[in-house]
């Protein structure tokens, strides 16, 4: 292993993650996530006794918290809230012409495919989209003093997120992105004058 060549391991996980996320569970074989992380196909069972859904639940976990701290960075790295909330959705947008719109979020494709199929990932991905949930409601109280309208308000920005990947996936444009942006900054700035005058 040369310096500064990721593991075993971690080659494993990283080629899953993308390939999860490209392909969706069904669509990606053992044989592939191998291949792609140019690793014996004996070592995924070696740190993954549990096959396929083992190293699918924790790419879920991993790749969905990582993902999550980047959204939140985005947030913090413009000092008006309302303008990074258009900053975050912009820069998503970018990245998603970037790879040819093929990559989004690293657990929607996952999430919509194993809903009704596999308990053990639903779970999964049904626990990253409640720590997102938090992590977002922390973030809009700096700002909104009312607990409930800042869970709505990190529930809207998910959703938004998520259905705008999916709507600029489809028609291959980052327009559904910026317009989700600007919605979840109107928002967040018609919350913060009503907090103003209560």
């Amino acid at each position: 292993m040369g310096q500064g060549q990721p593991d075993t391991r971690t080659r494993i996980q990283d080629a899953a993650t993308a390939l999860f996320r490209r392909n969706g569970y069904s669509g990606t074989g053992l044989k592939r996530i191998a291949t792609e992380a140019e690793a014996p196909f004996g070592s995924i069972y070696h740190f993954f006794p549990g096959g396929k859904q083992q190293l699918a639940e924790e790419t879920i976990r991993t790749s969905g918290a990582a993902y999550g701290q980047l959204v939140l960075a985005l947030l913090d790295s413009v000092p008006d809230p309302v303008e990074s909330i258009t900053h975050a959705f912009e820069a998503a947008a970018d990245d998603l012409a970037a790879t040819d719109y093929a990559d989004a979020c690293p657990i929607a494709t996952v999430a919509l495919e194993v809903a009704s199929t596999n308990e053990v990932l639903r779970v999964a991905t049904a626990d990253v989209f409640a720590e997102w949930v938090r992590a977002g409601e922390q973030w809009f109280e700096r700002w909104v003093s009312d607990r409930n309208r800042a869970r709505s308000l990190a529930y809207s920005l998910i959703m938004m997120l998520e259905g705008a990947f999916v709507l600029s996936r489809a028609a291959r444009d980052p327009e559904p992105l910026r317009v989700a942006g600007r919605s979840v900054a109107e928002m967040l700035r018609t919350a913060i004058e009503q907090n103003d005058e209560s």
